[in-house]
């Protein structure tokens, strides 16, 4: 039996989609393209995409929806992450967090070669002493929204300022915890005011750091900025789409980000380590959970078909830190029995959780360390959304109940 076939524009408006999207389906091996006869432009099974457009509207394999949406920020193509062309273990290699997260909102890479220094934010002291990370996260976004006059002002300049502020808070509202961190007084960006690697790691370890334990954590911070379309990011642009100034959006993509599914398995990586507790023990261990049928944290990942270049470059550079006596030894025995006798490699999560574990941090540092990083990312598609039409983003409901 023939293909009935379809033109372009058909096929576009039967899956509800444009055409751009129409041609990703394409590259992504979701519909076949047909030449054109005597015309140009292409011809689609009719069959095919009213089966892509029923497993749209059931939620497809798994449940899962398939989002498109055309971006110039974040490209995953391989096992290589990229910002806006450059590789992100580049930048973390050469560029501060500040200058990553100013060339991801501006576009231009002179941001790259510039050290700036953000300003230090005062937020309000009234949490719970043993708050996490996100919750505080929200509440000092809320606090310094509320007084910014001009969070409406949507403009880029506009949305920079404010994201320096809303990433600046987040890192003043954990409590110092290092002894050499005094409480730091309100001040305008200028070369006095710390990195924010800085003022992150004095909320997170006691432990004394030094200029190389701080580069660390700059280039985590780097590394997990953005990662395209991950489910926090798209809450994001949503808001974004509905003209959410640019603290709510932030406070969107946290609200995500604090679901146990997002972000947070760097915690648990930190509960297997302390678990395993010496290198003598990590056969034993591994061994119990897989023998429960229960996962090891921090292996594998959805985006990379093999290695997770962030974890690659991460992990040498923790190793190399002076931290706390046996701990990095723990971590070794797990990565050595990952790398000879499992299917499955490390990424990010495991990196961070290494770090967190080997320094001392607190439980949830890798949350804390996620959340500041990916603000960049958040605001750096808010801006992009900015300048689409608004409330683009209206999902369609396949009505099940009742009749």
């Amino acid at each position: 039996m023939s293909m009935a076939l379809i033109p372009t524009a058909e096929a576009a408006d039967r899956l509800g989609v444009k055409r751009e999207t129409l041609y990703a389906y394409v590259s992504r091996g979701q519909l076949t393209r047909h030449p054109g006869k005597g015309e140009r432009g292409s011809l689609f099974d009719a069959a095919e995409v009213d089966a892509l457009a029923a497993r749209a509207r059931r939620g497809g394999r798994a449940g899962a929806l398939d989002i498109v949406v055309a971006s110039a920020i974040t490209s995953l193509n391989g096992d290589v992450l990229r910002y806006r062309g450059v590789e992100a273990t580049a930048l973390a290699e050469t560029a501060t967090f500040e200058a990553v997260a100013e060339f991801l909102w501006s576009g231009d890479a002179a941001e790259l070669d510039r050290r700036a220094r953000w300003p230090v934010v005062a937020v309000p002291a009234a949490f719970a002493s043993d708050a996490d990370p996100v919750n505080r996260f929200r509440a000092a976004i809320a606090a310094i929204a509320a007084g910014d006059e001009l969070r409406y002002d949507l403009g880029p300049r506009a949305v920079a300022a404010a994201g320096r502020c809303a990433i600046a808070a987040m890192a003043a509202s954990l409590p110092r915890v290092a002894p050499e961190a005094p409480t730091l007084p309100p001040t305008p960006a200028g070369p006095e005011a710390p990195a924010i690697a800085a003022r992150l790691w004095a909320g997170l370890t006691p432990l004394p750091p030094g200029a190389a334990h701080i580069a660390a954590l700059d280039a985590a911070l780097v590394l997990v900025a953005d990662h395209e379309l991950a489910v926090s990011t798209l809450a994001a642009r949503v808001a974004a789409s509905a003209r959410a100034d640019p603290y709510s959006v932030v406070s969107t993509g946290l609200g995500v980000l604090a679901g146990s599914l997002h972000g947070g398995a760097g915690r648990e990586v930190v509960a297997l380590l302390e678990e395993v507790g010496e290198p003598g023990r990590a056969g034993r261990v591994v061994g119990e959970r897989l023998r429960a049928g229960a996962r090891i944290p921090g292996l594998g990942h959805a985006v990379y078909r093999e290695r997770d270049p962030r974890a690659d470059h991460l992990l040498p550079r923790v190793a190399a830190l002076a931290l706390l006596p046996g701990r990095w030894q723990v971590v070794e025995a797990v990565l050595a029995i990952v790398e000879e006798r499992l299917e499955v490699l490390v990424n990010i999560d495991f990196a961070l959780g290494a770090l967190a574990f080997a320094a001392g941090m607190r439980r949830d540092a890798s949350e804390a360390i996620f959340g500041v990083a990916r603000a960049a990312g958040w605001l750096a598609h808010a801006l992009e959304e900015y300048g689409e039409a608004p409330l683009r983003f209206r999902a369609r409901a396949a009505y099940t109940g009742p009749r």
